[in-house]
């Protein structure tokens, strides 16, 4: 069964992501998300998976082949852009706080990478994520007074994650606005 654009992976959400930064083709992409890559520091795909997210992404009609281009190491290279529909769902995925504190380390980190790439402001999404782990931590402290045993010490750890999680984002909502606009602070 085909998959829709609101369940793309990590992966395949960084791809779009840097194809939205600017067209090129699946080998530059490759070499980004290589674990030495700048998105690979957060979330590395082997190449193999690179071309399958492009795939996947076509498919969907996200990003389509722009051009071919001569490469001095091998076969003619496929250009691909972002489309509108592409373009607009990243957007979208960009400005949505993270569901489960266990994404933070994936998919926030490389949500506020690519805002950050793109100069964008932090603030709606750290503002927005803030918010949701405090209904979150809200709901686990509540849980973690009413149960014993194993499900308490599993409560409380995911209460504790949640307020490490919450505190890295007041962190990084209190850094000054141009750092949060994704210039460097001095």
């Amino acid at each position: 069964m085909p998959r829709s654009g609101d369940e793309l992976t990590a992966g395949e959400w960084a791809v779009l992501a840097l194809l939205a930064e600017s067209p090129t083709h699946g080998f530059a992409v490759a070499r980004a998300m290589a674990p030495e890559g700048e998105v690979g520091r957060i979330w590395s795909v082997r190449r193999p998976l690179v071309y399958r997210a492009v795939e996947t992404l076509t498919g969907l009609g996200f990003v389509r082949p722009a051009r071919t281009v001569s490469s001095p190491t091998g076969p003619q290279r496929t250009v691909l852009e972002v489309t509108p529909v592409g373009r607009r769902a990243l957007m979208r995925w960009l400005r949505e706080p993270v569901a489960h504190v266990r994404d933070a380390r994936s998919m926030l980190l490389l949500k506020l990478l690519f805002l950050t790439r793109s100069a964008a402001d932090l603030e709606p999404l750290l503002s927005a994520q803030r918010a949701h782990f405090a209904q979150l931590a809200q709901r686990l402290a509540g849980a973690a007074e009413e149960a014993e045993d194993f499900d308490r010490a599993l409560l409380l750890w995911r209460l504790e994650s949640t307020a490490a999680a919450t505190r890295f984002v007041e962190t990084m909502l209190d850094e000054p606005a141009r750092a949060r606009r994704g210039q460097s602070v001095r």
